[in-house]
């Protein structure tokens, strides 16, 4: 079994916002999958081509704020 090596296609950000503002009516999975979906869109590709997905988390304080990222990270990775 050969392995192929892991390939960037895109890469998109979410926006900034600020405490209640424009942003504050959708979840972090609802913002990422809107994210991933993009750069799908912009890699040309179709989401069933896509093996793996990986998401950063900047703000991150403790383990449990850690684990949440993890589940939001996976939760919007399965929304695009």
């Amino acid at each position: 079994m050969s392995i192929e090596p892991p390939v960037i296609l895109s890469a998109v950000r979410t926006p900034i916002g600020k405490f209640q503002g424009g942003l504050a009516g959708f979840s972090a999975p609802e913002l990422g999958g809107k994210a991933v979906s993009e750069a799908i869109r912009r890699a040309g590709l179709d989401s069933n081509q896509i093996d793996e997905a990986i998401l950063g988390n900047v703000v991150q304080a403790d383990s449990a704020k850690t684990r949440r990222g993890r589940r939001r990270s996976r939760a919007a990775a399965m929304r695009a």
